[in-house]
């Protein structure tokens, strides 16, 4: 399974991976909203997801309970490198990469759909330049994929 956006002018893309940053991104304040995680449970359905944290584990997994996601631990100092890496061993032209940070910025720009997410916690400049799409928060980022009619809204010329 897969979902399909239209990129006007382009080929559509087939997304098969999401890739998701949690601090600051998926979670707020270490806390992650239930109809985030409605919405992350509907799109597993269509896609596998990654959730990205250099968090604690047991804190993230206890947040993520009954969410059907991967998490990914990284370290702090090589999480940029290694969202990269994995974004490029699942293929970026089938993966949404949503971040928010510095260290998300090689992902997002790379991903075949980049997505920024303007966070209470604020965002980085460079994430918001090289995105493809930004939201005001999690849940619109997340509708945006589960519903095709934003898509062309946003996407179309």
């Amino acid at each position: 399974m897969m979902i399909t956006i239209p990129k006007p002018g382009q080929s559509n893309l087939e997304i098969e991976f999401i890739l998701i940053d949690f601090e600051g991104t998926l979670a707020s304040d270490r806390r992650v909203h239930p109809k985030a995680k409605d919405k992350i449970n509907l799109l597993s359905k269509r896609t596998k997801i990654y959730i990205l944290t250099a968090e604690e584990k047991e804190r993230v997994e206890e947040v993520l309970r009954k969410v059907k996601a991967e998490i990914i631990y990284l370290t702090q100092g090589e999480s940029s490198q290694k969202k990269l890496d994995l974004l490029r061993r699942l293929g970026p032209s089938r993966t949404v990469a949503i971040g928010n940070g510095m260290d998300d910025v090689s992902m997002v720009e790379e991903a075949g759909l980049g997505v920024c997410v303007l966070g209470k916690e604020g965002t980085s400049s460079e994430a918001m330049k090289k995105a493809d799409v930004v939201f005001m928060n999690i849940l619109d980022a997340l509708d945006f994929l589960l519903k095709p009619l934003r898509q062309k809204a946003t996407l179309g010329k």
